[in-house]
């Protein structure tokens, strides 16, 4: 008799973002679809990365992470963050954001208990919430008047949290429409978790990249929200290395506690002239953050100086390295067939909003990556320019 299998994730296909960078490559388009950069690391970087290779920096590093990398993020948390974390128990090296974030809902989430994300939600949330035994509950964004710029509505979020509420997810700034939080939303968040058993998630890999002067608000920062968050940082988008997959969590001991108990068999240890490498870096480079933010706007602003001579509409994001545009004036036509078509038949490759929602989305809207070489970005819109 053959045998059946039941599958965990029975909703679960590829990602989109395989899906479009695999079409992109199939119809030799620019792919400013999947987020990852066109330059490369920085040379001292790599140079610390390969020295460590080449003098026995190859074996296991500890489960937690090399302390001297662990001491290197601590230093940086307490510079930016103003929170001073115990780098014995409350910092953990992970394998990229994405294991942290997964370790950290795993660690927290049981049967029956409920997570809330905000849509658009990044997509590996709900998939690690259900593998749980959790449900997931949607909150979408709210969006501004003239329909391009995103912002929780707390009034609506205070009505999803109940007793069920184990978890909330917060991924600021925010990926994929760019939304930045203030300090006045983390009083907000904190006058709607105070008196509950909700624990809070905050996705922050793109901390780095904020724009127009504006600073990132992590919920580190808050003393009362930092009680009960796992805080998810990444190497990956700050060194332009996401294929490395490194990057960090933050949380208080009892927390990392519960948290390194999945990590060390979700993935025990990540690469040690990785983490060897970084860690010699970010000592010799602290201000290396500080040029991030400059470096991505002027990405930003030429991309979109450059879309003005489109029939898209948008507002210049205010952070990550993607930029949201309406395509309304354009066509009608459902977001994820027309990204497919105009990778195929315009040569530009384009990540579509409603692949991030639960309830049926009605916007005309789709997300480019800026972080790519200015000429890639001049070419992509020449092409665009003809819709």
């Amino acid at each position: 008799m053959p045998m059946h299998l039941t599958s965990k994730l029975p909703d679960v296909g590829t990602t989109i973002f395989t899906v479009m960078s695999q079409l992109a490559a199939d119809c030799d388009a620019i792919n400013l679809s999947q987020g990852f950069p066109s330059f490369s690391p920085p040379q001292e970087l790599t140079d610390r990365i390969t020295y460590h290779l080449e003098h026995g920096g190859n074996q296991y590093a500890p489960m937690p992470g090399l302390p001297a990398l662990r001491k290197a993020i601590a230093k940086k948390t307490q510079r930016l963050q103003g929170r001073i974390v115990d780098v014995d128990s409350e910092v953990t090296v992970c394998t990229g954001a994405t294991e942290g974030l997964f370790s950290a809902i795993q660690a927290i989430v049981r049967p029956g208990d409920e997570v809330v994300v905000f849509d658009p939600a990044y997509d590996s949330y709900e998939p690690s919430v259900t593998l749980a035994g959790g449900i997931t509950r949607h909150v979408p964004l709210s969006i501004s008047e003239d329909g391009l710029d995103f912002y929780i509505n707390w009034q609506q979020l205070e009505a999803v949290v109940t007793d069920k509420t184990r978890l909330i997810i917060v991924n600021f700034p925010h990926n994929p429409t760019g939304a930045i939080l203030c300090a006045d939303d983390l009083n907000s968040l904190a006058d709607i978790v105070r008196g509950t058993n909700a624990y809070l998630l905050s996705d922050e890999v793109y901390e780095h990249i904020i724009f127009d002067g504006k600073a990132h608000h992590s919920l580190a920062s808050h003393d009362e929200l930092w009680r009960r968050s796992f805080v998810i940082c990444s190497f990956g988008k700050t060194f332009h290395a996401t294929g490395w997959k490194v990057g960090y969590c933050l949380a208080p001991t009892e927390l990392t506690a519960e948290f390194r108990k999945v990590h060390q068999f979700t993935t025990f240890a990540v690469s040690t002239p990785m983490q060897h490498g970084i860690a010699d870096y970010l000592v010799s480079n602290p201000e290396f953050y500080e040029a991030l933010a400059a470096f991505y706007q002027q990405k930003r602003d030429l991309f979109c100086d450059l879309l003005k001579e489109t029939r898209f509409r948008f507002t210049p994001s205010r952070s990550t390295f993607f930029q949201i545009v309406d395509y309304g004036d354009i066509s009608n036509e459902l977001d994820v067939s027309l990204a497919k078509k105009w990778t195929r038949e315009v040569g530009v490759a384009s990540i579509p909003l409603s692949v991030f929602c639960e309830q049926p989305f009605s916007g005309t809207r789709l997300r480019f990556c800026f972080a790519k070489d200015d000429a890639t970005l001049a070419n992509a819109v020449e092409k665009l320019r003809r819709l």
